[in-house]
This record gives C-alpha cells, structure tokens and sequence, in this order.
C-alpha cells in the first residue's frame, strides 16, 4: 500500500505558503522530518501537509518561532493534554493583550485623524 506524497510545489500550494517557508519549517524543527525521494527530493504527505497547516495558524496568530518549538515539543513529546492547554491558554493570554494594546493605538491614531481632519 502506498502512500500519497505531494512534491513541494504542491504542498506549497496546498498550504498557501512558498517553499521557502516550507524549507524554513523544516530546518526550525516545526515540520518532519521530511522524507526524500530516491533522487533526494522532498516529498511531502497529508500529516506534513497537516502540521504546515497548523503551524501557519499559530504563525498567523502571532507566535514566534521559539513558542512553536516549544509547542511542537509538547505535542510530539511525552506530555499530558493539561501542558497543552496551559501552553495554549498562556499564549491566548499573551494574545489579548496584544489585542488591547492595538486597540488604545487605534483609539489614539483616531484622535489624531480626527484632530487633524
């Protein structure tokens, strides 16, 4: 039985992300190990195509690459759902507050459009 293996062009197109950052991923521990053809060329599959995905959202979320190797630790680790969820939880909250940061910037940004409009 074989299994389905995407070249990186498609993978890349799959994630929406370039093959540049799928490279990236590799190298910073956040994906793979990637297997290789016999020719030595990347070839990926739905789990790869998987954890791409979920490491995008995090990136998207605002997590730096330190954070989603810790993250990735605890998932591909010997760790209990709890760290996890703590994991998670700490960093929403670190989220927020970036959120309420943006939002007095904004708040100020619209008093000086309106003072100077």
């Amino acid at each position: 039985m074989s299994t389905l293996t995407l070249t990186p062009a498609v993978a890349a197109d799959r994630t929406g992300v370039s093959i540049d950052t799928l490279r990236y991923y590799e190298r910073e521990g956040l994906i793979g190990p990637i297997r290789r053809s016999g020719g030595g060329h990347r070839v990926y599959t739905e789990d790869d195509v998987f954890w791409i995905g979920l490491v995008t959202c995090f990136r998207e979320a605002g997590l730096g690459i330190a954070d989603l190797r810790d993250f990735v630790a605890i998932l591909r680790g010997d760790h209990s759902p709890h760290d996890r969820v703590v994991f998670l939880r700490e960093r929403r909250a670190a989220l927020e507050q970036r959120v309420a940061a943006l939002h007095r910037a904004m708040g100020v940004l619209d008093g000086k459009i309106a003072y100077y409009s």
